[in-house]
């Protein structure tokens, strides 16, 4: 008579194959793997080939093997009343799967659609029958209990796999002195996992399962991530035959929510994770600077981090440096560890994708199995479609998120869990060390010491996961609450920090989604970046010379500046203007700026010192440590005047200070020669008087940059000007009726437009320009009719005030609207100022001293020019 629940032959070894990896990734406890294999293979069986089984483990996990042969010999060595007690269990056990056997019983166990229940009949097995096998069992191994789980990880985070598992061992583990009855309990677990997940899964799709049995994730967000920090001791070598699996990590260098990752564990096969550095593809065509200097820096640190990581759940990352190409890397793997599958995460650059289309292709037809799983944005930039939204407003991002609402494709889905471990292949191929990448190599001086740029750095980031988890939490848990109104502010640790992290995937854009949505606040400003982000890489799929080449044609032959001085001191923070220099000096030593003040670096650039927005971008790329072709592409186009959009402002050096920075802190962080200038004067030192100067030390040109500009207004109103020209020259890309630029449809929105497929796109390309009206600042419109009028003169002038100021003054303009009486005594008040001072100034008498005593400001203190809420919306 064959054990119960036992299958035979090739079903039988598998089924223990399968058992013993739940143990090695923390699913199974070795009792429940013992009682598997004894359940499967028989008694006999499993005397005779235990120890054989577990024997590649006396190696790779003394811990796990040495607990296994306890339970082994233990099992074996019985006396006579334990071996007649075990075979009444077993007798037991045979007749109540007789009873279930039966046409009655059958017929109770069928669904209303004739469809056996398998969770019911799963369930029975693990009734009195199996207890009484269990007690037998566990009474000749009741010392054993405290050495059970030596190997796995403490708390092991919940999946949804595991929840009914675990839901059906809660009574088990409720009783005193029956950790045995665990082991069988698990036994009908491990052999029916997987038919049963997926059999719940069909039940809760079609409504037949209780919503209460569902299995739920965590709401905690920080439940999801308990185990990440946490270590696995010993994880032995996957006793799988199986050839090993490589995965290929590239900007995906995380543990949580990683496709690829969670794929390669489906496989069932050892995981030999590598990381291929090849600069070559990286750069692609024409001049993108994909990877600067400080990414580089990024990228050596995230990869030691990400590599500790992995020794934590038992293996770890091997580097390789392409010599001719990542295929042909991937190939000698292939030859060197025989492994038939290759699992990564897609990247959407163009010339990336190419690449990437090229090694799928190769290999699948070298028997591969190739495959890329898609993660690094929200929505995969080519799947999106402008099909039944149209092409107007094109470049905004109400417009693309429209497109994503209408062409919805694939769900976002929640994130997936981190891994607890990762089977080891028996042999790891030969890589090489980190440092023989050279990302992270320093110049060094004639006398040979190491200028070690990146110190300031280092300060100022955790480079690892789980420190862009701490950020996430830190800001969720506090600036997310000010960025509605207060992101710009400079002053304040009011955005999240987190564009690195993103960019480098060390967190998952829809793990950001799904916290942001779960926090308690839920800001739509912060949301939407995420959609900013995803229409910067649609463009650049689009456009795949974004970084270089401007998108309207009339701004290429804008009359640009060539004065390296002026580029040089933008460069280095010292163009004689405090907010520029302290954002520039800032972005060197960090490595980051906020989005505010990138603004207005890029607006002073290009609006005052006619530099090409070209420069500005491959600066950016070369210093950030979030540098980021599309976005940064995208964003710099538009502020040059030649993307897909128009900025509709134009960022004052000084007026923006009111905004951002309105008593001087942030300023005096990074330019601390200005330290001592009072709050009214410290964004405008050019106009303190000789004796304030004496007494601060400032001298212009020595401890601080004289101004390498002076008329603002004159610049402003030339670069209008330039711009006017040149769209009166080139007239035929300008629409007649609405004043917009146009812009040549790339082919793949020509199809689109025309309902062909993309297969088609040739035809399109080889027919005449397709011409689409774009976002057009109103400026520019209204200039085209008198170019040489000036920027003052312009209805439209988009030289934006500082915000603070505007909001300050409509507040003020609110409250003496409202209340009358205010109004007079605020008037009167006013007045009193008024004659007071002119007749101080008729007598020659010393104006009024300023109040003083006032406390000076920090960020965290209560703001005086801070707008109530809904104080200015209800004027309207």
């Amino acid at each position: 008579m064959p054990p119960p629940l036992a299958a035979a032959g090739e079903d039988g070894n598998a089924l223990v194959r399968n058992s013993l990896r739940e143990v090695l990734i923390g699913r199974e406890d070795p009792e429940g793997f013992f009682a598997t294999c004894v359940s499967a293979l028989g008694p006999q069986e499993t005397r005779s080939q235990f120890l054989t089984l577990i024997r590649p483990l006396t190696t790779a996990n003394g811990p796990l093997h040495s607990t296994l042969t306890s339970i082994y010999e233990e099992y074996f060595t019985t006396s006579e009343d334990d071996e007649l007690e075990l075979a009444l269990a077993l007798s037991l056990m045979e007749m109540k799967d007789h009873q279930l056997s039966t046409p009655s019983q059958e017929s109770r166990l069928q669904q209303p659609g004739g469809r056996p229940n398998n969770l019911t009949s799963i369930s029975q097995p693990q009734g009195s029958s199996q207890m009484q096998l269990a007690d037998a069992v566990g009474r000749r191994k009741k010392h054993n209990s405290p050495q059970t789980e030596p190997w796995v990880k403490t708390n092991p985070p919940q999946t949804n796999q595991e929840t009914e598992l675990q839901k059906s061992d809660k009574y088990e583990k409720e009783i005193p002195g029956t950790s045995q009855t665990m082991c069988v309990s698990r036994l009908s677990s491990s052999i029916f996992k997987k038919d049963t997940v997926e059999e719940s899964d069909k039940m809760m799709d079609k409504g037949d399962m209780n919503p209460s049995e569902k299995p739920k994730r965590s709401k905690n967000r920080r439940q999801r991530r308990k185990g990440a920090g946490q270590q696995v001791v010993g994880l032995p070598c996957s006793p799988s035959a199986l050839p090993p699996v490589l995965l290929w990590f590239r900007r995906d260098l995380r543990l949580g929510d990683n496709p690829a990752l969670t794929g390669s564990l489906e496989v069932g096969a050892p995981v030999i994770p590598v990381f291929i550095w090849s600069p070559e593809e990286e750069e692609g065509p024409g001049i993108t600077v994909a990877m600067g200097g400080a990414c580089k820096y990024w990228l050596h640190q995230a990869l030691s981090c990400f590599s500790s990581s992995l020794e934590r759940i038992g293996s770890h990352l091997v580097f390789f440096e392409a010599n001719s190409s990542s295929l042909h890397t991937l190939q000698e793997l292939v030859k060197e560890t025989g492994a038939r599958t290759i699992l990564a995460n897609s990247l959407y650059e163009p010339w990336l994708k190419d690449r990437d289309d090229v090694v799928v292709s190769v290999l699948q037809k070298e028997g591969v199995d190739c495959r890329m799983f898609h993660s690094y944005c929200l929505r995969d930039p080519y799947s999106v479609s402008t099909e039944g939204v149209g092409l107007r407003g094109i470049g905004s991002v109400s417009h693309f998120m429209n497109c994503c609402s209408q062409n919805p494709g694939s769900a976002l889905r929640p994130p997936l869990d981190t891994p607890v471990s990762l089977p080891t292949p028996a042999h790891w191929p030969q890589g090489v060390s980190l440092d023989t990448l050279g990302l992270a190599r320093m110049p060094r001086r004639k006398d040979g010491t190491t200028i070690d740029w990146a110190a300031n750095i280092r300060k100022s980031w955790d480079f690892s996961e789980e420190g862009a988890y701490a950020r996430l939490e830190a800001f969720l848990d506090d600036g997310v609450y000010r960025y509605e109104k207060e992101s710009g502010r400079a002053d304040a640790p009011n955005t999240s920090c987190l564009s690195p992290y993103l960019h480098f995937g060390q967190l998952s854009p829809r793990w950001l989604l799904w916290d942001a949505k779960g926090a308690r606040c839920r800001p739509p400003k912060f949301q939407r970046k995420l959609a900013w982000r995803d229409l910067a890489y649609w463009q650049l799929t689009l456009f795949p010379d974004l970084p270089w080449e401007s998108l309207r044609p009339p701004y290429k032959a804008l009359r640009w500046s060539r004065n390296r001085d002026h580029l040089k001191a933008w460069q280095r923070g010292r163009t004689g203007y405090p907010l520029v220099d302290a954002a520039m000096r800032q972005l060197w030593l960090t490595g980051w700026m906020n989005n505010y003040m990138r603004h207005v670096v890029a607006s002073f650039l290009i609006a005052y010192l006619y530099l090409p927005w070209q420069e500005g971008y491959r600066w950016f790329q070369d210093t950030l440590v979030d540098a980021d072709v599309a976005i940064d592409a995208m964003m710099w186009q538009n502020g040059g005047m030649c993307g897909l959009d128009h900025w509709n402002f134009v960022m004052h050096p000084v007026d923006a200070a009111m905004t951002c920075d309105p008593y001087g802190s942030y300023v005096r962080k990074w330019c601390p020669e200005l330290a001592d200038l009072p709050d009214d004067l410290i964004h405008k030192p050019w106009k303190c008087p000789a004796s304030m100067l004496r007494r601060t030390g400032l001298v212009f040109g020595q401890t601080y940059a004289e101004r390498i500009v002076t008329d603002l207004e004159e610049r402003r109103s030339h670069s209008l000007q330039d711009v006017a020209l040149v769209r009166k020259e080139f007239g035929q890309y300008v629409d007649k009726r609405s004043g917009c630029d146009l812009v040549p449809l790339p082919p793949r929105l020509v199809s689109q437009a025309l309902g062909l497929s993309h297969k088609d796109g040739d035809v399109v390309r080889e027919g005449k320009h397709f011409l689409l009206p774009v976002i057009t600042r109103m400026e520019f419109k209204h200039q085209l009719e008198d170019p040489d009028a000036d920027a003052a003169s312009n209805p439209y002038n988009a030289v934006l005030k500082g915000y603070v100021s505007r909001k300050r003054d409509e507040t003020i303009a609110f409250f003496n609207e409202r209340d009358f009486t205010a109004s007079v005594m605020y008037e009167g008040v006013q007045r009193k100022e008024r004659l007071e001072s002119n007749y101080r100034r008729i007598e020659g008498l010393p104006l009024p001293p300023a109040p003083r005593g006032r406390a000076r400001r920090t960020p965290t203190s209560k703001d005086k020019f801070s707008v109530p809420d809904g104080a200015v919306s209800s004027a309207k």
